[in-house]
């Protein structure tokens, strides 16, 4: 059975950057979240992104209609019944995805494969919730979803073979380049990434630079094409923090802990693009 419609719960920068990819693709994608206003507002946004391609002349006005064709916005868990996939794309929370999973059990067809976009949460630990541990998989992807090629294909130790062979064909067929990881906190780019990030605010909390020179600094001395600070307002300072904390409980070692200042930005609703303050002022 190869994978024809893929739900994703959460209609946020991640979910509806998955359902654009995945109706760019030529499949079915059922975008859920928990209010009208939010579902609507991921339709939107995907609306306005194909509207930037169609100005670049990357898509026709037919292909932004046939796209948007194949993607439908609801409230209502019980739509996802035909998906082949769901993919889970909530807030870097445990508690808060563990509850989503259940939800999704509960309706999902037996044969469909349940995947979690987490950046740091273990799979291993999310699928032993679960009823259908051999079905779970992380499927972890990169903003913005429809630019970025790589997707993080995250086993736990009880996903199956052919589970993890559907999400690889899967990722390839939406464009993307698979690169399979074993589980562990952070996996393999954002356990080298985050713990960057975080030092640079350490730096920042220090005054060795201001933020503009510091983002300058790894630009043209590591060949970032993003700043790390920039970076931060772009992922969510509150993701940010989240996945370093996940760390520090996974690992043990203090060297995870977060810097105050990012703690302190966190805590002000400084969360960075989305909130049009983080570090810069957007």
């Amino acid at each position: 059975m190869s994978i024809q419609t893929v739900g994703i719960i959460g209609a946020g920068t991640m979910g509806n950057g998955i359902a654009q990819a995945v109706a760019a693709a030529g499949l079915q994608a059922i975008l859920v979240d928990i209010s009208d206003a939010a579902v609507e507002k991921g339709l939107s946004t995907v609306a306005s992104s194909l509207d930037r391609l169609v100005k670049k002349e990357k898509i026709s006005e037919a292909d932004k209609t046939a796209i948007l064709g194949r993607i439908s916005g609801t409230t209502d868990y019980a739509r996802l019944r035909p998906a082949d996939l769901i993919i889970e794309a909530a807030t870097e929370n445990y508690e808060l995805k563990i509850k989503i999973l259940k939800q999704i059990e509960a309706i999902a067809a037996p044969d469909a494969i349940i995947a979690s976009n987490t950046s740091s949460i273990s799979i291993t630990k999310l699928a032993a919730q679960s009823a259908r541990p051999e079905q779970f998989i992380g499927m972890h992807f990169f903003n913005p979803v429809p630019l970025m090629a790589l997707v993080e294909v995250i086993r736990g130790i009880q996903t199956s073979d052919a589970t993890n062979d559907k999400v690889v064909t899967l990722a390839r067929a939406l464009g993307k380049t698979p690169v399979e990881v074993k589980n562990a906190p952070g996996f393999v780019v954002n356990r080298i990434l985050v713990p960057m990030i975080n030092e640079a605010f350490f730096v920042l909390a220090e005054g060795t630079a201001t933020p503009e020179a510091i983002d300058e600094a790894m630009k043209l001395g590591a060949n970032h094409p993003i700043g790390p600070l920039a970076l931060a307002d772009l992922i969510g300072l509150d993701v940010c923090l989240a996945v370093m904390e996940v760390y520090l409980e996974e690992f043990g070692d203090s060297k995870y802990r977060a810097a105050p200042l990012l703690r302190e930005l966190v805590a002000a609703g400084y969360l960075g693009r989305k909130t049009k303050r983080g570090v810069y002022q957007y």
